[in-house]
């Protein structure tokens, strides 16, 4: 869609209303991606013509579109242009699942990229969420690249109590599910868990890992695991970014 057909399909801002223009822009492309006006893979507007049709700033509407693409709405293939993404996948928080369970019930092809499996000296807050008694002072820490469908995806580590699970392999965890161990092998069945989750900013590292610019925004979540004897199974951290999916927590009154 280009020149007059955007033109004609395009409402304009108003440059009377208290609201940002930027922001107005950015509600206006968002509604037209809605109504299917622009529909995935399409290519979003240029700035440019952005710029012509609403007589804003090159400035502006570049802020517009690189929120969109900060969401997920757009994204950027250098050298190309700017296209609409595809509807972000919705992730149930209401259940609990392994990773690669959920992903393989969604019809995704998971991988999973083990970057350290190590035997640590067990910190007094690990020691405290895994409910470890005095004596035992070893964590087995697990930290992996969670990818989908070929894209980088989460940023996982867990820690597990090393006394019960000393046996455990790494072999056993390539592109695997660490919940069926836990079921096959340990005879620990996932039952219930706690859950927070927090907006943080990504470092060096982890932007490099998950292929996005440095200080990108993204999620972490924290989770407890538990069996129905109230036994914890393991600590996991796991960064999740947010400009492919989106979660969904089912309310009821």
């Amino acid at each position: 869609m280009r020149g007059l057909s955007v033109k004609k399909m395009m409402r304009k801002v108003d440059k009377n209303s208290p609201l940002p223009l930027y922001y107005q822009l950015k509600e206006i492309l968002r509604e037209m991606i809605e109504n299917e006006e622009l529909k995935p893979g399409d290519a979003a507007p240029p700035e440019r013509e952005l710029c012509e049709i609403h007589g804003i700033s090159r400035m502006t509407a570049r802020k517009a579109v690189m929120e969109l693409v900060n969401e997920g709405v757009l994204y950027r293939e250098q050298g190309k242009g700017t296209f609409v993404a595809k509807p972000k996948p919705k992730h149930q928080l209401n259940q609990l699942r392994g990773f690669t369970e959920e992903m393989k019930e969604k019809g995704l092809k998971v991988q999973t990229r083990i970057l350290s499996f190590e035997v640590r000296p067990a910190t007094v807050g690990i020691k405290n969420k895994l409910q470890m008694p005095p004596h035992q002072d070893k964590v087995l820490e697990i930290a992996r690249l969670r990818i989908v469908d070929g894209l980088p995806f989460a940023l996982e580590t867990v820690w597990l109590n090393y006394d019960k699970m000393a046996d455990l392999t790494r072999d056993e965890l390539e592109d695997g599910s660490l919940y069926k161990v836990f079921r096959e092998k340990y005879n620990l069945v996932p039952v219930y868990g706690t859950q927070t989750i927090e907006p943080i900013k990504l470092n060096e590292y982890e932007s490099k890992l998950l292929g996005l610019p440095h200080e990108s925004l993204a999620l972490l979540f924290s989770r407890t695991t538990y069996t129905d004897r109230d036994e914890v199974i393991e600590y996991t951290k796991c960064i999740y970014r947010t400009d492919i999916h989106k979660y969904e927590v089912l309310l009821r009154a």
